[in-house]
């Protein structure tokens, strides 16, 4: 169902030297943003070439070492897979039928599929999975000789999110490039001028650059850079002239990976739920699942297995399917599943999530389950990952790729997927109103944009983190989903400041931790969870009792909190199942800025892999 994203490079070149060497010198700039494919086109004077492969860019390098296409046009694509595992075929650039069309994207033609079937019908041909190719079969069909009109004529057609990048035979002394929801760059040289997904890419050649905004289109020459509106109209475009260096380019201009990844949720969450919002705006569709109300019958019982903080995800999704389809929900940490002898069978259904797919302990739960008889589900951010091919179906949450080891976006998405997961499940077993369930699609929609306004003002947390950043000791309490997330908060801090943390749930205080509470001791309440709101706030008196300094993290609309902590964190308000997305952000900020104030490796905190791959 899915595109390329827009963690995927884009690179394009149009000037007087040869386009291949910036093409792969562009690549391999944006290598640290991860992939699994790359490739290139060049015309070379009389038709276009193109060279691609599946794996690393030195591959695509040796492929080309000995004939590297010569020519003054270029654009090139390094893919993270999102549909279609890694593959040649699979690779960008894609071109039509005829040759004379190549294009580049990131991001997801969501009508891809009702489009491809009426290409296949009218006689064109397709030699990949993936949702790109569609475009450039269009430009074939709708070509009269004047590209940018056949451009604007295929933007108009396909429906999703986007940064394309147009080259034609027909034409090869211009590019053409456009975006929705997805970064694009040109950059400015002389005689020459540049195209990318991102400013790595371009900034050995030059620092003066357009930054296009969404629903903008340029036509690229060697002499030249013209920007119109979606109406077709001029726009007098200002420069960006970038002040950062290579290595802070890498990150966006921001200091580390870490935050980098914190302010890439509302997009990583857009493109998670991007597909997979029906056509009637208020119900979820999983093309991937195809479930039937008959198979979700047969489920009696539904196992989720993972570790770490994917672990924390599953156990927010415990309680959004228990609640919204009634069947029971067991969670597990996979290192501990195959030891206890899990008594799993066929009306079984095992969940498994992971970021990277290859966590050793997941896959072996679940081959364990597979061998018990159960039906298997991964959610995983990573096509062809092998948990993804272990698993009866899979589910990607299309975070792209995370570089810091402390996972921020990949969590957030994982929940996202479980909440679609539960909500899917519950429209076919009829377990939940349908008058609720539009209710949850509708604040789920929103996601984006509330995590985007919740990053305007990180400032109170920066002040927070900084007066709090010496303590040796930090508590994180919560009630139900408000727990889930208190593990998960006290996670990161632990794991990048080196903060001693724990979580508890709220309720438990009185029996024992309380004598851990002493004078000066931060607590993180959180209390966003309506059911047991009045509870948490008597826990917070109990603290408050010992002397604990409090942060309260509540909803914006809740006037009493104030009252019972010495901080408040509001977050957008939000139905109870989407405040986990929301309260968590605090959270990581929280544990970024003690991190730094502390003098720590955010990125890469001591003894911590991102990817877990031995028992």
């Amino acid at each position: 169902m899915k595109g390329d994203f827009a963690m995927c490079g884009i690179v394009g070149y149009i000037g007087e030297e040869n386009a291949t060497p910036f093409l792969l010198d562009g690549l391999s700039r944006l290598e640290y943003r991860g992939y699994d494919s790359a490739g290139i086109a060049v015309y070379d004077g009389q038709k276009i070439v193109v060279e691609k492969t599946a794996g690393r860019l030195e591959a695509l390098k040796q492929k080309l070492e000995h004939n590297p296409p010569a020519g003054h046009a270029g654009v090139g694509h390094t893919r993270w897979a999102t549909h279609g595992r890694p593959s040649d075929r699979n690779s960008h650039p894609h071109s039509s039928c005829d040759g004379k069309f190549i294009v580049v994207h990131n991001g997801i033609i969501e009508n891809y599929l009702e489009l491809k079937e009426a290409l296949l019908s009218e006689g064109y041909t397709f030699t990949s999975e993936t949702d790109t190719e569609v475009v450039a079969q269009l430009m074939q069909k709708h070509y009269t000789g004047d590209l940018l009109g056949t451009v604007r004529k295929v933007l108009a057609i396909i429906e999703g999110s986007y940064s394309l990048v147009f080259m034609s035979a027909y034409q090869p002394d211009r590019l053409i490039c456009t975006k929705k929801d997805n970064p694009l760059v040109i950059g400015l040289g002389e005689r020459a001028n540049y195209i990318a997904s991102d400013i790595p890419a371009i900034i050995a050649k030059t620092r003066r650059t357009y930054i296009l905004s969404d629903g903008e289109t340029a036509i690229v020459t060697k002499d030249s850079v013209r920007i119109e509106n979606s109406k077709g109209e001029p726009i007098d475009k200002k420069e960006f002239v970038v002040t950062w260096n290579a290595q802070a380019a890498e990150k966006g201009g921001y200091e580390h990976f870490m935050i980098k990844e914190i302010y890439d949720q509302p997009k990583a969450v857009r493109d998670t739920l991007s597909g997979r919002i029906g056509k009637d705006g208020h119900s979820v569709v999983f093309e991937e699942l195809s479930w039937t109300a008959r198979e979700m019958e047969k489920i009696r019982k539904i196992f989720i297995v993972a570790c770490g903080t994917a672990y924390h995800a599953g156990m927010v999704g415990k309680h959004y399917i228990e609640q919204l389809t009634r069947v029971p929900v067991e969670t597990d940490i996979a290192s501990e599943f195959r030891y206890r002898a899990p008594i799993v069978g066929s009306d079984c259904l095992l969940i498994v999530v992971s970021q990277s797919g290859e966590t050793s302990d997941t896959l072996a739960a679940l081959k364990e389950a597979k061998r018990l008889g159960a039906q298997t589900l991964a959610i995983t951010n990573v096509v062809d990952s092998s948990i993804a091919r272990e698993a009866g179906k899979a589910l990607y949450t299309y975070a792209g790729p995370e570089i810091a080891v402390a996972s921020t976006k990949a969590y957030t998405t994982q929940i996202m997927v479980l909440l679609l997961l539960a909500v899917y499940m519950a429209q076919l077993s009829g377990s939940t109103q349908e008058r609720r369930l539009k209710e949850i699609v509708a604040e789920i929609k929103c996601m984006p944009e509330r995590i985007h306004k919740l990053l305007e003002d990180v400032d109170p947390i920066k002040v927070f983190a900084q007066q709090y950043a010496a303590s040796e000791d930090v508590f994180f309490i919560g009630r139900l989903l408000d727990y889930a997330v208190a593990l998960e908060g006290s996670l990161k801090l632990k794991e990048i400041s080196y903060i001693h943390a724990e979580a508890y749930a709220a309720g438990e205080l009185k029996h024992g931790t309380l004598a851990l509470i002493v004078a000066g001791t931060p607590v993180i309440a959180l209390a966003t969870q309506e059911e047991v709101y009045e509870k948490t706030l008597s826990n917070i008196k109990e603290v408050k009792a010992r002397d604990a300094l409090v942060i309260g993290i509540a909803m914006e609309n809740d006037a009493n909190i104030e009252k019972y902590v010495d901080h408040a964190v509001y977050i957008p308000h939000t139905d109870k199942y989407l405040a986990p997305v929301l309260a968590v952000i605090p959270l990581q900020l929280l544990a970024y800025y003690a991190a730094l104030s502390r003098g720590c490796n955010v990125d890469m905190p001591r003894n911590l892999a991102k990817s877990v791959t031995v028992e």
